[in-house]
């Protein structure tokens, strides 16, 4: 059948020969046993794993004995059956109705692997539907319609049409439309149109041939410094065809450059939002110079989430104080579902949302659950596959330990590959995206940081984890990103979510990632506003018209950062400084920075930071792993307070580690209430004391959730103020009156119900999960679900909004998952995240919880109930 085999060591009950049976485990926790020699098999229940193998294998034997086994192909029609696999002819179907794939060998051996349940296959591919106006008839000048003719650009889509109409109207525009599409094109032409009617209206007022230069008119903010440098060939090709001056001015500017720059001012700059944080707040020349700016230019602004995006709403906020135009606001992005909601909580204003489709090449979009082998499995598989076609492949993971582990599996297996991600030096990341450019590397092991437009070449295959349709968009926009044919695979995983698309598929297209922000986090307004009466002092008037920031205002003043005159309110600029000087916009709080042999590697941000670099962690970088030998907090080194020494381990360490964690929760305040059918839900301000009391070793290449537990002497303790939501779970009542210890499976309803409602929520906040902790209170049946990023990133408001449609969905994936165990597996109950080594956990008691809240059982919050144990 194709299946990799967990031990081949027993002896055929019909054939009597040795090493013959092998082991597969089904992802329900089955074993399926089967002989190599006379094709006898049978699939047996899930035994524990301390001697799972011996007990099932003394099942398989009994059920010999009992004429209950059959051969391969009888065993074949059963797993069709079960939708463990699907029928080869639902797999040609599949292709028939797509009108293609009949002869590409790899999509054939791939679709036909019997190792996978194959969900969906569909062939996309660009109509060029969109394509309507030629570039002869838009408004603008000679120069730019034959610098677009000589780029190939003759005629452009219906969204850029639009989106230059509309900017050249004045309107606030978020434009909506894939990776690679024209978006550059859309926001870049008109912005060009109207700089150089400004330049010529200019000359003609002041009776001069030639423009005034040195005034900067646009401002165009990317995320990174590599993506900047990445667009700035386009953006200053149809500027050059305008006379228009475009410059780069970042951390990575040569001063003798940024000294040209300050000394005659381009008509565009390209920053990012760093720069412009520390140059308002420093009054510098360059803060100066933009205060001239007309356009403002947010390139793929679905970055701007969570506390980075609560930062950006005010930095955009200062500019607007500063400068002399009023700022006509333009954004892009390739995934922006709620564009419209998001951007008015980003940018404060009401945009127009222009949406739009891109020409891209043929991509082979395949989603495969993984039914006979681990999704990491089924990962390595298709790496393995596609390269050996000679394929560029991009494996997109969705987080630093996942794609760290899938890069040292693949390392070990010989496939030679690079980890991408966030952490790394950008030097480090800088090498990966030439080598993987110019064919000196096939395989990229990324996070997210990869689904930003920079120019990597050719992509041919991409392979995802589960994420929302919307960036799984965005993923593909890399393969066949220059009109090339390319392969694009979702490989659902061993979690709840994925066990609930492989049997609900269209859900998964009709659910949109919501972005999600929260501007009104009370540590970012402190930092944000003390910054901005650096920028310049705020007035009476505006302290007077704002209530939010009067309050700020005057928790500043009382700390000695702020001082109030009779007319405004200035800095401390001595005492400010020392403050923002230490703050990144990126993140609140301090980050751990990582040294090995002496050399800084990369950084790790608090609270997630103790988790991953405790004493003895094994921390994984760049596809190697390295133990914490020790992690110094040391408050009077200026430069490094907070680091962690690393020292390697031997290549056959068999060990990593996940930390064990507690978190106590309390209520500070609560902003907002309501039901969710009969649970009485609160959203609050909380306090949560995290504790790290050890960790466990997890034994390399078993695909497991839990391991064997080292308690420390004392706990890494760490406080932090954060946002969330909490409400009483109803009592599983039925399942409680047949309990042998009711205290103990009560309090694992409740923890599996915690898991489960985080978890099977990925899709319809956003993956916000990612951002969200949760504690369950014992026995007590209060549950907290709270943001993980210190002050609020906004994360649990997206799930407290659609609690409701959250509640329905975890019930079901409860509901349709076929494990028997009392504690669930990893398809419904488990979850990577568990600070408790997944336990305390119980099914049918989660299952009861939630039937009854969905039915609309009536809870009360009450605060002052004991809580027994916390489980994280």
């Amino acid at each position: 059948m194709g299946m990799k085999s967990i031990v081949s060591r027993y002896r055929c009950p019909r054939c009597n020969i040795f090493n013959s049976i092998n082991v597969n485990r089904i992802f329900d926790g089955r074993m399926l046993f089967s002989c190599s020699e006379c094709n006898i098999c049978a699939v047996v229940p899930k035994y524990a794993d301390v001697d799972g193998h011996d007990s099932a294998y003394l099942e398989f034997l009994d059920l010999y004995d009992n004429g209950h086994v059959a051969n391969s192909d009888d065993l074949n029609v059963t797993m069709q059956q079960e939708r463990i696999l699907r029928p080869p002819q639902e797999i040609d179907k599949l292709l028939e109705v797509n009108n293609y794939g009949s002869n590409n060998k790899l999509l054939r051996k791939i679709l036909h692997s019997q190792q996978d349940y194959v969900v969906e296959y569909r062939l996309i591919q660009d109509s060029n539907s969109g394509i309507r106006c030629p570039v002869s008839k838009l408004s603008i000048d000679d120069r730019l319609v034959s610098i677009l003719s000589k780029k190939g650009i003759k005629h452009i889509y219906e969204f850029q049409e639009e989106s230059i109409n509309n900017i050249l109207l004045g309107e606030d525009v978020v434009l909506v439309a894939p990776t690679a599409s024209g978006k550059t094109e859309a926001f870049c032409i008109p912005i060009l149109q109207k700089i150089s009617e400004y330049l010529q209206s200019s000359c003609s007022k002041s009776n001069q041939t030639r423009p005034i230069k040195g005034q900067i008119h646009a401002i165009f903010l990317y995320p990174t410094k590599a993506l900047s440098r990445d667009q700035l060939p386009k953006i200053m090709t149809l500027a050059a065809s305008l006379g228009i001056s475009v410059d780069i001015f970042d951390g990575d500017t040569p001063r003798e450059e940024k000294n040209r720059i300050l000394s005659v001012a381009p008509q565009i700059i390209i920053t990012n939002f760093d720069v412009l944080h520390y140059h308002l707040m420093h009054r510098t020349t360059f803060s100066f110079a933009l205060r001239t700016s007309k356009f403002l230019v947010i390139d793929e602004a679905h970055v701007y989430t969570g506390i980075f995006g609560a930062n950006i709403h005010y930095i955009v906020r200062r500019l607007e104080r500063l400068c002399t135009n009023q700022l006509q606001i333009i954004a892009a992005s390739a995934t922006l579902p709620n564009a419209g909601q998001f951007c008015k909580a980003l940018f404060g204003r009401e945009m127009r949302v222009i949406r739009g489709e891109g020409r891209r090449g043929k991509v082979n979009f395949v989603m495969l659950f993984p039914s006979l082998r681990s999704n990491r499995s089924l990962v390595i598989d298709l790496v393995k596959q596609t390269t050996a076609e000679g394929h560029k492949t991009i494996a997109f993971n969705n987080s630093h330990l996942g794609s760290e582990l899938l890069s040292f599996y693949l390392s070990r297996q010989g496939i030679k590959n690079k980890v991408h991600r966030a952490g790394l030096l950008p030097s480090v990341r800088r090498t990966v995206e030439q080598a993987f450019k110019y064919g000196k590397l096939m395989t990229i092991s990324a996070t997210p940081t990869l689904e930003l437009g920079i120019d990597i070449g050719n992509v041919d295959a991409v392979i995802s984890g589960i994420v929302p349709i919307n960036r799984l968009t965005q993923r593909l926009g890399r393969a066949a990103r220059r009109g090339q044919e390319g392969y694009a695979f979702l490989a659902l995983g061993n979690d709840p979510i994925s066990q609930y698309y492989c049997l609900h598929p269209d859900d998964y297209f009709a659910d949109q990632e919501q972005v999600y922000t929260d501007p009104s986090n009370p540590f970012v307004q402190e930092y944000q506003i003390l910054a901005m009466v650096c920028d310049k002092p705020i007035s009476k008037s505006e302290y007077e018209t704002d209530v939010a920031m009067s309050k700020t205002i005057q928790a500043l003043v009382a700390r000695g950062l702020i001082i109030q005159t009779e007319k405004s309110f200035v800095p401390n600029f001595k005492k400010a400084y020392e403050i923002l000087d230490e703050y990144s916009i990126r993140g609140i709080g301090n980050t751990i920075d990582i040294f090995f042999s002496k050399v800084r590697l990369g950084e790790r941000a608090l609270p997630k930071a103790i988790e991953e670099l405790h004493e003895n962690a094994i921390y994984f970088l760049s596809g190697r792993r390295y133990q914490v030998r020790k992690l110094h907090y040391d408050t009077q080194h200026k430069e490094y307070p907070y680091y962690a020494e690393l020292v390697s381990v031997p290549d056959d360490y068999p060990y990593y580690t996940k930390a064990l964690v507690e978190e106590w929760p309390s209520i500070i305040e609560v902003h907002e209430q309501k039901r969710a059918f009969g649970i009485e839900v609160k959203y609050c301000s909380l306090k949560i004391q995290k504790k790290v009391t050890g960790y466990t070793n997890i034994e390399i290449g078993q695909e497991t959730m839990q391991g064997k537990k080292i308690i420390f002497s004392t706990p890494i303790e760490f406080e932090f103020i954060t946002k969330g939501f909490v409400f009483r779970a109803p009592r599983p009542i039925d399942i409680l009156n047949d309990a042998n210890d009711e205290n103990y499976v009560e309090m694992s309803g409740y923890h599996a119900s915690e898991h489960v409602l985080i978890e099977g929520s990925s899709m319809i906040t956003g993956g916000a999960s990612q951002d969200m902790g949760g504690v369950s209170l014992g026995s007590s049946g209060l549950i907290f679900i709270h943001d993980s990023g210190i002050g609020g990133n906004g994360a649990s408001r997206a799930l407290y909004d659609k609690f409701d449609v959250t509640m329905k969905r975890a019930l079901a994936i409860l509901c349709e998952c076929p494990c028997k165990v009392e504690s669930g597996c990893p398809r419904c109950t488990y979850s990577y995240r568990c600070g408790n080594n997944n336990e305390y956990l119980h099914k049918m008691a989660a299952k009861e919880v939630l039937d009854r809240a969905v039915s609309g059982q009536q809870t009360e919050i009450d605060q002052d109930i004991p809580a027994d144990l916390t489980l994280v």
